[in-house]
């Protein structure tokens, strides 16, 4: 696990609360945390929970992946599939339902797509152990 980068996340969040319209004082009620904890997490003085982070992400309206992967508590190679999802659920104009229905199938396609890969990579490992037993 990564460790914590609290300074970029700070800044992050900073940027995602103003796009958002929101103050400080009304993103941490909305996120149920105090307004001074928030302003030093987005001051990089505080590593907050995933908990929290959970909270932020539900108030300013994006994935709590996003913030995991900002904090750090995600691998950085998840990034696309993290940006992805937050792409979906952050679309004004489609409705939950809609984002939620995309998601799955999204989700499905990369599993089609890993497991087509794990085949194709058992298929060649085939193979290339048939094309050594038959040079000997």
């Amino acid at each position: 696990m990564a460790s914590l980068n609290v300074g970029n996340l700070g800044e992050y969040l900073r940027e995602q609360r103003r796009q958002a319209q929101l103050s400080l004082r009304q993103l941490a009620e909305a996120a149920g945390v105090s307004n001074p904890y928030l302003s030093q997490i987005e001051r990089g003085l505080r590593k907050p929970s995933a908990d929290i982070l959970q909270q932020l992400a539900k108030a300013l309206r994006i994935s709590a992946e996003t913030l995991y992967v900002q904090a750090g508590i995600l691998d950085e190679r998840d990034r696309d599939e993290v940006e992805t999802r937050a792409v979906i659920l952050a679309d004004p104009s489609i409705s939950e339902r809609q984002k939620q229905v995309l998601l799955q199938i999204y989700e499905s396609f990369r599993k089609e797509n890993a497991l087509d890969a794990e085949a194709g990579a058992h298929a060649e490992a085939d193979t290339r152990a048939e094309a050594d037993t038959t040079e000997l």
